[in-house]
């Protein structure tokens, strides 16, 4: 086996490495946290299982995120991981410019048990988490956290994913 020299290897194209990513089916889920008094959230379609035992998951975020800089402050957060019938809840929660404030008025919710932060209703299912790490990865930063509560959703409930650039529904 040979090893490449990183100055050997040719720059990715911005644009082909986005649409070659995008070719990837990524789960959809919304990161909620308390942060001043505030409910923020930011939709990810980063989220993923890291380890059973201990219970931990991680989601990435953009390092100039209001959600990311609130996980500077605050450790514990919420993920509902949307069904195959929220996307309009995923477009909206990932829409550049939303208010800070009540973004979640028109979204249904309720606290998480061991957070408090927002579980969206409906979503096929919910983790309550506390932050365990943090690791910088290119413009985003790598959250993990240790699961303090997870729930499942309705048993008929499909999932929601994102691929080229759209979101859509599976059953």
């Amino acid at each position: 086996m040979t090893t490449s020299d990183p100055a050997d290897v040719d720059a990715v194209d911005p644009d082909v490495f986005r649409a070659a990513v995008g070719r990837l089916p990524a789960g959809v889920a919304v990161v909620t946290l308390r942060w001043r008094g505030t409910d923020h959230a930011t939709t990810v379609g980063s989220f993923v299982s890291v380890s059973l035992e201990p219970p931990l998951v991680l989601f990435c975020v953009h390092a100039d995120a209001r959600l990311r800089d609130a996980l500077d402050d605050v450790d514990a957060w919420a993920v509902s991981v949307l069904a195959d019938d929220q996307a309009a809840t995923a477009d909206w929660l990932a829409s550049a410019g939303r208010p800070a404030v009540d973004q979640l008025a028109r979204v249904p919710h309720r606290p998480a048990p061991g957070s408090g932060a927002p579980w969206l209703d409906d979503a096929a299912a919910w983790f309550d988490c506390r932050t365990s790490a943090v690791h910088r990865a290119g413009d985003h930063d790598i959250v993990v956290g240790t699961v303090v509560a997870a729930r499942q959703g309705a048993p008929d409930a499909g999932g929601l994913v994102h691929l080229r650039g759209r979101v859509r529904g599976l059953r």
